[in-house]
């Protein structure tokens, strides 16, 4: 076998590792990056707002008094969660763009 990989590659193999070692480094760092970042995301002009990190976890839930009506919960609670779904929509986006942007378009369906 030829030194450092496989017969007829030569130097391949090693730059192959070398680029793969890379890649895990800045998917590292990304993933650090994104998961200190907080999405934010209000409804009801404001009344609700929620804030996601980018590990997609919701870290704080803000909600006015004024929209804390017991006569109609259901409202509030539809608030809730669309306030939820978009933060956490927000920081999706953020990660399958930093993620495009780091494989470079490559199609690695169900890795991330």
């Amino acid at each position: 076998m030829a030194k450092g990989g496989f017969p007829g590659m030569g130097g391949n193999m090693n730059s192959l590792m070398k680029q793969a070692q890379k890649f895990q480094k800045q998917m590292e760092d990304m993933q650090k990056d994104l998961g200190d970042k907080k999405f934010e995301a209000s409804v009801g002009g404001g009344a609700v707002t929620a804030i996601a990190n980018g590990k997609r976890q919701l870290i704080e839930i803000k909600i006015k008094p004024e929209v804390v009506d017991p006569e109609d919960v259901e409202m509030l609670e539809d608030l809730i969660m669309s306030a939820c779904n978009e933060a956490l929509k927000k920081a999706e986006d953020e990660s399958s763009n930093e993620m495009g942007k780091l494989t470079g378009g490559m199609n690695m369906p169900g890795m991330f």
